[in-house]
């Protein structure tokens, strides 16, 4: 006999835009707090022990650490898609296999990271021309994150099953949890031990064993018809298959997303520590942005693969249009308030007048563009949650990936600033959004008609 689905986690019934804020709200402040993970680290060592330690946490060795973690997540990307479906049609049997997989997958998956993370560390450094002066601080923090990088494939896999399922308020009282420890540890590895750079990755680290503990025992106490099984935690064929269908192009896109960051970083490096260390600050101030945007990119997946389950597929197309109109409010309130107080948002990370002027100017140019974005974001995740990923992909790569690079060997030459490096996201972005509004017009047009199609490939 089935167990009863949980009628608190459904989202194919109710007012859309009502449903969008109530799941988009609790994975919004969860990736704050996720981000405030990395964020307190930055301030602590900025304030606590110097520029050159801001810039050896925040510089390369966090490109480095988003090209990781950035790949697994779009990986299990195709987990959660996948678990939305079946979750919205009711099927326990196909819901559970891909819960085993997707679990088995974050563990091989982490230790290969270890392995090949602690081993390649200097070398991914040097090739990013780090500045000599960071290299024994950029490296030490990336080998002890990498140490215990098992854990944050797990918390990751484990909280994007628990939204892909509806539940996204757990996953937020987790990481308030772990924030919260993470913080006590930095004052006390940093302030108190005096251990620096290593000080706070360790705290880091710690904090990420116990998010990943809690999700564990979410899954695996769970009443509803999905349940995690230690015992039960294996490769499944038919869903390790369709997971990476889904997840890998995902994947691909967001290592192409960091090796053009990685290059825009090399690049930024050569401007000295000044510039690495305004970067790194722009990069976590940048983030209140990227939390907002991947919040409505996981609420419209979510929404579209249960509803995709359920065959609402009227209700999908509605509720894309709504979650696009809620983006553009908040990117562009956002964009207000960044630009309003950089200056005394810069001054939170260091007291250097240098880095603070030539991080207020970058924003100036990213930060008023950022509603652009909305479109690639929003209309990408809706087409992820029905399959089709292979064109989005190819979309993505091109008009931002590929363009960025292009850009920097290109255009940067033949003026070279840190304006010029920085104005290939606005111009990129607004590339991408064109192509994809094109394309996302043409492939739904099947979508909410009469007979129940669904023209998706």
């Amino acid at each position: 006999m089935q167990r009863a689905k949980s009628a608190g986690h459904q989202i194919t019934e109710g007012v859309i835009w009502k449903q969008l804020l109530a799941f988009f709200f609790p994975i919004l402040l969860g990736t704050f707090f996720q981000q405030l993970y990395n964020t307190v680290d930055m301030v602590i060592v900025g304030r606590y022990v110097g520029k050159q330690a801001l810039a050896s946490v925040g510089g390369s060795s966090g490109q480095t650490v988003n090209l990781v973690v950035g790949f697994f997540t779009g990986l299990s990307a195709g987990a959660g898609v996948i678990v939305a479906r079946y979750y919205g049609a009711n099927d326990e049997k196909n819901l559970n296999d891909a819960l085993h997989t997707a679990y088995a997958f974050s563990i091989v998956g982490g230790i290969a990271a270890t392995v090949l993370g602690i081993w390649l560390a200097p070398v991914m450094l040097r090739l990013m021309n780090t500045p000599e002066e960071l290299m024994a601080g950029s490296t030490l923090y990336l080998r002890i994150y990498f140490a215990s990088i098992v854990f944050v494939f797990i918390y990751n896999i484990g909280s994007g099953i628990l939204r892909s399922l509806g539940d996204s308020k757990r996953p937020l009282y987790y990481l308030i949890a772990c924030c919260l420890l993470n913080i006590v540890l930095d004052l006390l590895m940093v302030v108190v031990l005096k251990l620096g750079v290593g000080g706070v990755a360790i705290a880091t680290a710690l904090s990420q064993v116990f998010s990943a503990f809690l999700v564990t025992r979410a899954l695996m106490n769970s009443d509803d018809i999905y349940r995690l099984e230690i015992k039960g935690i294996s490769f499944r064929g038919n869903s390790l298959k369709s997971q990476l269908f889904i997840g890998l192009p995902g994947g691909v896109q967001s290592v192409m997303y960091s090796l053009s960051n990685i290059i825009i970083q090399t690049a930024i490096n050569a401007f000295g520590t000044d510039a690495t260390a305004a970067w790194a600050a722009e990069g976590k101030l940048d983030a209140v942005f990227w939390m907002i945007n991947g919040a409505f990119g996981i609420s419209i997946t979510t929404f579209v693969g249960q509803n995709y389950g359920a065959h609402r597929f009227d209700r999908m197309k509605k509720g894309v249009w709504i979650c696009l109109g809620m983006h553009q409010l908040f990117s562009l309130g956002i964009s207000v308030l960044l630009l309003t107080f950089r200056a005394p948002l810069f001054g939170i990370f260091t007291r250097d007048a240098d880095v603070i002027r030539i991080g207020t100017e970058v924003m100036g140019v990213i930060a008023p563009c950022y509603f652009v974005f909305s479109f690639v974001e929003i209309f990408s995740g809706a087409l992820r949650a029905v399959g089709d990923v292979i064109l989005p992909m190819l979309l993505t790569m091109f008009g931002v990936c590929l363009f960025r690079i292009a850009w920097i060997f290109a255009v940067v030459p033949l003026r070279p600033s840190m304006h010029t490096i920085v104005l290939n996201y606005p111009i990129s972005w607004g590339c991408t959004a064109a192509l994809f509004i094109i394309y996302y017009l043409r492939r739904t047009r099947g979508w909410g008609k009469p007979d129940g199609s669904l023209n998706v490939p």
